[in-house]
């Protein structure tokens, strides 16, 4: 069985409503999920909000705060998952934002640093990864470890 199956089984069981928000991975851990057939009884839509523009208008991510913090960091995650939450009205709700490479890294903010955010009403939680890999395995891990924290709720 593969981890987005058990993961999709998992939701499925608690009965759980899931939006996504995807700016690294554009689109692959809706594209994971939706696989996975019966993922209409969990899974309700998926923003990918590549540019700070659009987490700002589809999700109500301050522009502040991506000024302050950075696209790449824990605020914007946690602040794109809420407004994804919010927008949706999903039991939960995911956030991937990161830099896949192969350019757009600092000495701060290196290739293969991902920050996933998942929020529910019960508790907000980030992780900060740092992947290593081409830029699709950097997506997939990134991918991968977004479906082990939506098995662990």
């Amino acid at each position: 069985m593969t981890l987005a199956l058990n993961t999709a089984q998992h939701l499925m069981q608690l009965k759980l409503s899931l939006t996504t928000a995807e700016s690294c991975t554009g689109g692959l851990l809706a594209n994971t999920l939706t696989n996975i057939p019966g993922a209409s009884s969990f899974f309700h839509t998926g923003f990918i909000t590549y540019a700070n523009e659009s987490k700002t208008r589809q999700l109500g991510v301050s522009p502040e705060v991506i000024r302050r913090f950075g696209a790449v960091s824990a605020q914007v995650a946690l602040a794109m998952a809420k407004g994804a939450r919010k927008q949706a009205k999903t039991s939960l709700a995911i956030a991937l934002t990161g830099i896949a490479g192969p350019g757009g890294a600092t000495e701060k903010k290196p290739v293969g640093l991902v920050f996933i955010a998942l929020v529910s009403s019960e508790e907000n939680s980030v992780q900060r990864c740092l992947f290593k890999g081409t830029r699709l395995q950097i997506k997939k891990q990134a991918v991968d470890t977004a479906l082990t924290m939506l098995g662990q709720v």
